[in-house]
C-alpha cells in the first residue's frame, strides 16, 4: 500500500476520532483534506498545499452552497417556525394523547415521524417532542433510556431517507446525480419504510417490556428539568398539521405535474437541465410556500417573529457549513492520484452498482459521521460511474436515488454522529444507558432494509 493510500486512510480515521472528540468539522475538514493531499504529494512528488485548499476544497464547498443552501435555510426557518409556534408540540402531543399511555412508545415514533416528514429538522423534532416523551413514559413507568431510541426511531431513519416524499436533505442530495425527485422508486421506499418502522418498533417494545418485567421503571433524574407544556397554549391540531400537508402535496404536484409540463429549454443556457432542477425548483417552493402558511396562521402564537425568522436562518449556516466542508473533504480526496486505488476497491466491490454503492455511500457516511456528508462525498466521486453502470444493466436511476438514500442513513448514527450526541443530551443520558438502542434502530435494521431494496431494485422493483 502506497504512502498516498495510508494518508486517505489515516485522513478518515482522525476525522471520525476527532469529530467524536467535538472538535468542529469546520477545522478538521480543510486541515486533514491538505493532510491526505501532503501524503500523496510526497509519494507523486507533486505537492501544493494551497492550490489544494483553495481551488479544489474551498470550489467543492462553494459549488456544495450553491446547489443546497435554499433547502437548508428554508427547512431551518420552517423548522423554527413550527417550534415557536407550538405547531411541532401540538402534533406531538395530540398523537399522543389520542393513541393512549399503552402506546407510549409507539406514540412517540409517530409524532416524530409526522414532523420529519412534514420537512422539520431533525434537531427540532428532538427538543419539541422530549417533555411529551418524558412526561409520558414517566406516566407509564417505561424506562427513560429507551426515550432516545424512540425519537431516534421516528426522526432519524424511514422519514429522513426512505419514505417517498420526504423533504429531508438526505432524499434531495440525489436528485442533482440521477436527475430524479423526492418521490423516486415509491415501492422500493415504502417496503424499506415498513422495515425500518416495524423492525425498531418490535425491537423498542421487546426491550422495554422485558425491562419492566425485571422491575425497571422511568428511574430517578434528579438533573432533569422539563417545564410541563402548557396544553391549553397550543395551536389547533389541523392548523398545525396545515404546513406538512403543504410540503407533501405541493413538491409531488409540482415536481410530477407542473413542472415537467413547462418549456425549460432556456436551462441549457445555464449548463444544467430539466431533471437536474425540477425537483430542487420544487422543494423550495414548496418548502417556501408551507412557511407563509405556518406564519399566517399561526403568527399570533410567535412572541418575536422576527426573531424566528432570525434563528431560522442562523440554525441553517452551520448546518450548510458542516456539510459543505464535509463534501470539499471528499472532494480533496476524489482528486488525489491514491484514490484511484481505492475507487477501484469501491467499484470492483461488486458487480451489482447499488451494492458497490450502498457500500461506499454507508461506510463515508460512518466515517464523517453525517448521512448528508457521506452521501456528497460517495455521489460526488462515484455517482456518474454507478449512473452509468445502472443504465448499462437496465436499472432505473430512481433505484439508485433510493438506495443511496437509504444507505446513508445507516451508519451515520455511529457513537460520534452529531444528532445522536446532541438527543442525548437533550434527554440528559449517556452512550452507555442508551445508545445501544439508537444504534439497533437507526444503524442494524436500516442496513438490512438496504439489503432487502438491494434485491428488491436488481430484479426491477421500483
Amino acid at each position: 500500500m502506497g504512502i498516498g493510500v495510508i494518508g486517505i486512510i489515516l485522513s478518515l480515521i482522525l476525522l471520525m476520532y476527532l469529530a467524536y472528540k467535538g472538535i468542529s468539522v469546520l477545522i478538521l475538514a480543510p486541515i486533514l483534506a491538505c493532510f491526505a493531499a501532503l501524503l500523496n504529494g510526497f509519494a507523486t512528488g507533486d505537492i501544493h498545499i494551497l492550490a489544494t485548499y483553495t481551488e479544489v476544497f474551498m470550489k467543492s464547498l462553494g459549488g456544495y452552497v450553491m446547489k443546497y443552501f435554499p433547502l437548508f435555510l428554508l427547512g431551518a426557518i420552517f423548522g423554527k417556525v413550527m417550534d415557536d409556534t407550538g405547531a411541532a408540540k401540538s402534533i406531538a402531543n395530540i398523537i399522543c394523547e389520542k393513541l393512549g399511555k399503552k402506546r407510549a412508545i409507539i406514540s412517540i415514533v409517530l409524532a416524530c415521524a409526522i414532523l420529519t416528514y412534514g420537512g422539520v429538522s431533525l434537531f427540532v423534532v428532538a427538543f419539541a417532542v422530549y417533555p411529551i416523551a418524558a412526561e409520558l413514559f414517566r406516566e407509564v413507568g417505561i424506562p427513560k433510556r429507551f426515550i432516545p431510541g424512540a425519537i431516534a426511531l421516528g426522526a432519524f431513519t424511514f422519514t429522513m431517507t426512505a419514505l417517498p416524499g420526504t423533504p429531508q436533505i438526505q432524499n434531495a442530495i440525489p436528485m442533482q446525480f440521477f436527475g430524479t425527485d423526492v418521490y423516486a422508486a415509491p415501492i422500493l421506499g415504502i417496503i424499506a419504510s415498513a422495515i425500518m418502522f416495524f423492525g425498531g418498533l418490535f425491537w423498542l417494545e421487546f426491550r422495554a417490556k422485558k425491562a419492566m418485567a425485571k422491575g425497571e421503571n422511568y428511574g430517578k433524574h434528579l438533573d432533569e428539568d422539563i417545564v410541563k407544556i402548557d396544553t391549553n397554549n397550543l395551536p389547533n391540531f389541523w392548523i398545525s398539521m396545515l404546513p406538512i400537508i403543504v410540503v407533501l402535496v405541493m413538491s409531488f404536484i409540482l415536481s410530477k405535474y407542473i413542472f415537467p409540463n413547462v418549456k425549460l429549454d432556456y436551462l441549457s443556457k445555464y449548463e444544467t437541465s430539466a431533471s437536474k432542477v425540477i425537483g430542487n425548483w420544487s422543494l423550495i417552493i414548496s418548502l417556501a410556500t408551507s412557511i407563509i402558511v405556518a406564519f399566517t396562521f399561526n403568527y399570533k402564537k410567535m412572541e418575536n417573529p422576527l426573531n424566528t425568522l432570525t434563528k431560522g436562518v442562523n440554525g441553517s449556516f452551520l448546518a450548510v457549513m458542516n456539510t459543505a466542508s464535509e463534501v470539499g473533504y471528499g472532494n480533496v480526496i476524489a482528486g488525489l492520484a491514491a484514490f484511484a486505488i481505492v475507487k477501484s476497491a469501491l467499484l470492483g466491490f461488486s458487480s451489482n452498482p447499488l451494492i458497490s454503492e450502498a457500500v461506499s455511500v454507508s461506510s463515508l457516511a460512518g466515517i464523517t459521521g453525517s448521512a448528508s456528508g457521506g452521501l456528497s462525498i460517495a455521489l460526488g466521486a462515484l455517482g456518474e460511474v454507478y449512473l452509468k453502470e445502472a443504465q448499462a444493466l437496465g436499472i432505473s436511476p430512481e433505484v439508485l436515488h433510493r438506495i443511496s438514500a437509504i444507505a446513508c442513513g445507516g451508519l451515520d448514527t455511529l457513537p460520534h454522529n452529531g444528532a445522536v450526541v446532541t438527543l442525548l443530551g437533550v434527554t440528559g443520558l449517556t452512550h452507555k444507558e442508551s445508545y445501544i438502542d439508537i444504534g439497533m434502530c437507526t444503524a442494524i435494521i436500516p442496513t438490512l432494509a438496504v439489503l432487502a431494496c438491494i434485491i428488491l431494485g436488481s430484479i426491477g422493483i421500483v
